[in-house]
């Protein structure tokens, strides 16, 4: 396959949409992607969603129970909810009250005088048709699809999209309930499954079941979700590093005896990110694969799974090593958000790298975890072909937009990089263990991530960082062979740039801590050949030899 249609195939399956850094944004971008004033002072402790979802009209209409705790005093309060859906009424304490749209967020003006570490609740019905996903997961919204046997099959899928696309919330990352209860009405033939536990299912009079969800954990808006369909299931126990988690995996009926072969995956991946990340960080909620009809998603306690049963990406290797026929893709990525995404998320959407290049190195990690480091390093080396150096992996701040779909392999590959600078398999280890103690169910900002790695490895990384984070540039190691004497030096760089790097001088190692000046290479003999260790993600050119 020609490169260029390679790296066609890996956006594809990463779902990236490579533009220009966008530079205009709208009023709207600016309500959706800041904290505004009507969010700033309230802080979300508990969501009650409770939702029937009719699949005779592709509707959606219930209310949402919005618990939260003052921080200081204000009377407006801001929600959002996408268009075309609609909010029909707005309560506190059982007065109806008023308020204003404004595109995608209502602001809600309040009644009952607002004290500071009083907590409240604010009760939203609304209803409508919502935008319909016609690409799921990369187009958001809600997918009204059947199975193969004519049943209904109905999912929603919003990263960036954003929750409020189909429930009414406060739609930023920087802030989370935590905890949830989710209620799902739908016909009685089939069933629910959503995040967290299940604590019951009712049957109605009207030809309906309800399924209560409850998610015991903070819990983001892209990651709620509902999947309604002809499911089955089955459950067993993965003895983990916190003692047994409840693994349930939901199946259409017909998929049964294969998912059960297949799934075995599930608790491989488990014991692989374990070791790396830690404990699975949702323990009272459990882990959950639910077959959908789209590649699958990280929906917390809930990973959605549609790709087809067969090792690789749709039975394609993405990093083009081989490694990638030995796991399903969907698998072990998806639920390796678990830890990058789910467990530490992004403050703001502009720092989606944190989700997207943590969990993309993890597919590396789980490859060496089971044939070992050589195996990992050519995974991830071969991801290196989707790399575009379009714009910086770091979007922009405050406006809902993340940055180049490069956060993917280049974020993966910058991480590989700065574990051969540590050069400690035990330490490196430990700081991805330590990250995930550290931010434990937290939302975190880029500089959080950068500080604790600097401060683990005792190195200054602000350069390195800025370099592969904030600029698009390769940093490319420029040498010279005059008389068979080495000179080098650091180019096509951020003028912080630093990055001691392993190279291979006359076929022996050695460490050059180079510069953004000449440098010359002391030795006794002659250079005859450089090689700059390939698990490096840099560039290497020689200006002259003499």
């Amino acid at each position: 396959m020609k490169q260029s249609l390679f790296i066609a195939a890996l956006l594809l399956v990463w779902g990236l949409n490579v533009t220009a850094q966008k530079s205009n944004f709208t009023h709207q971008d600016s309500l959706r992607g800041s904290i505004t004033p009507e969010r700033a002072w309230w802080d979300l402790t508990y969501y009650h969603l409770d939702v029937k979802v009719d699949p005779a009209d592709s509707t959606i209409s219930g209310s949402n129970l919005i618990q939260y705790k003052v921080l200081e005093a204000s009377q407006l309060i801001q929600i959002d909810l996408q268009p075309p859906m609609t909010i029909s009424r707005i309560t506190q304490n059982g007065k109806e009250l008023n308020y204003t749209q404004d595109g995608n967020a209502w602001f809600v003006t309040l009644v009952k005088q607002q004290n500071p570490n009083d907590v409240n609740e604010l009760l939203v019905e609304y209803s409508g048709n919502p935008k319909l996903s016609r690409r799921p997961p990369w187009d958001g919204g809600i997918s009204w699809q059947k199975d193969k046997n004519g049943n209904d099959w109905i999912v929603n899928t919003n990263q960036g999209a954003g929750g409020s696309l189909w429930w009414p919330c406060k739609d930023h990352p920087y802030d989370e309930p935590d905890s949830m209860l989710i209620s799902v009405t739908f016909p009685d033939h089939l069933m629910d499954v959503s995040n967290g536990r299940l604590r019951g299912v009712e049957q109605n009079a009207d030809g309906t079941k309800t399924a209560h969800w409850f998610v015991n954990n903070p819990i983001n808006n892209y990651g709620v979700n509902i999947n309604i369909g002809d499911y089955t299931h089955w459950h067993e126990t993965f003895k983990g590093a916190k003692g047994d988690l409840d693994c349930n995996y939901w199946v259409l009926k017909e998929n049964l005896e294969k998912a059960k072969e297949h799934f075995k995956q599930a608790p491989m991946m488990l014991e692989a990110f374990e070791y790396w990340y830690g404990p699975y960080p949702f323990y009272e909620d459990g882990y959950k694969l639910v077959e959908v009809p789209y590649p699958g998603m990280e929906h917390q306690s809930s990973v959605t799974y549609g790709n087809g049963y067969k090792n690789g990406y749709g039975g394609r290797d993405i990093s083009y090593s081989g490694w990638g026929f030995k796991f399903d893709f969907i698998i072990i990525h998806e639920s390796g958000h678990e830890w990058f995404a789910n467990n530490i998320t992004n403050w703001d959407e502009a720092d989606m790298w944190i989700h997207e290049s943590f969990t993309n190195y993890s597919e590396n990690l789980f490859v060496e975890y089971y044939w070992g480091k050589k195996a990992g390093s050519e995974y991830i080396r071969g991801s290196r072909l989707g790399i575009l150096n379009d714009r910086p992996v770091i979007g922009v701040y405050g406006v809902n937009y993340p940055g180049s779909g490069d956060m993917y392999p280049k974020g993966a590959n910058m991480l590989h990089t700065l574990r051969q600078v540590v050069d400690n398999d035990e330490k490196w280890r430990g700081i991805l263990r330590g990250l995930n103690e550290e931010f434990y169910h937290q939302t975190v900002k880029a500089e959080q991530i950068e500080g604790y790695i600097m401060d683990h490895t005792g190195l200054d990384l602000q350069g390195f960082f800025n370099q592969y984070l904030r600029d698009t540039r390769i940093p490319t190691f420029e040498y010279a062979m005059i008389d068979g004497e080495l000179q080098y030096r650091w180019a096509n760089c951020v003028d912080d740039f630093k990055l001691p790097l392993k190279v291979y001088i006359n076929g022996e190692l050695q460490w050059l801590n180079p510069s953004g000046r000449w440098q010359f290479f002391d030795s006794d003999e002659k250079v005859k050949k450089v090689e700059v260790d390939k698990d490096f993600y840099v560039a290497s050119f020689q200006v002259a030899e003499l």
